[in-house]
């Protein structure tokens, strides 16, 4: 019988640990989508293995408080490290053919928030990172259209997939200038 509760998480090394099940997951064709959280954005985690006692989700309301902004500064620095350990893995799995896992790969990675001072979910600072096979144009910045809503990248994803739905959620439309 599974527990009642949900463990919280331990350690940062739990974290990587998820990473590395991740890599290996897709490397045999275990999965094809997943999702992986580094932080529920309403979490009280606090990061004391890089100095910072107190809850994310304080300090992301930091009042324009410049210690608080360094505090909230270094998570999402700590974040983005433990992403480019998740690419940098990718990359490493060569696949047939000589290209890398990440090459085959579509990540999303970002926040459904751009300012959790404000509450704003407008300009999101949204990375995506591989080539989806080829299908996705690498190594620039692209800039939507203001209220371009997220779930038109990803109506666009699923098209790369061969899924070709006509909407999800609130999209509006795919995003043009992807490949």
């Amino acid at each position: 019988r599974p527990p009642r509760s949900t463990p919280k998480p331990s350690s940062a090394a739990s974290d990587v640990y998820k990473r590395q099940l991740l890599v290996l997951a897709f490397q045999s064709d275990s999965t094809r989508i997943s999702t992986l959280m580094f932080a529920n954005e309403g979490s009280s985690r606090s990061y004391t293995s890089i100095g910072v006692a107190e809850g994310h989700h304080e300090l992301s309301h930091h009042g324009n408080d410049p210690e608080k902004q360094h505090k909230i500064r270094e998570i999402n620095r700590f974040h983005v490290t433990q992403l480019a350990y998740f690419l940098e893995r990718l990359q490493s799995v060569q696949e047939a053919g000589g290209s890398s896992l990440l090459d085959s790969c579509m990540i999303v990675y970002g926040s459904g928030i751009s300012d959790g001072n404000a509450h704003n979910n407008e300009e999101l600072p949204i990375l995506l990172a591989g080539s989806g096979g080829g299908s996705l144009q690498t190594g620039r910045s692209v800039r939507v259209e203001a209220e371009t809503p997220m779930s038109n990248l990803f109506l666009s994803l699923l098209d790369r997939f061969g899924t070709s739905v006509d909407q999800i959620g609130d999209s509006s439309g795919r995003l043009l200038g992807l490949s």
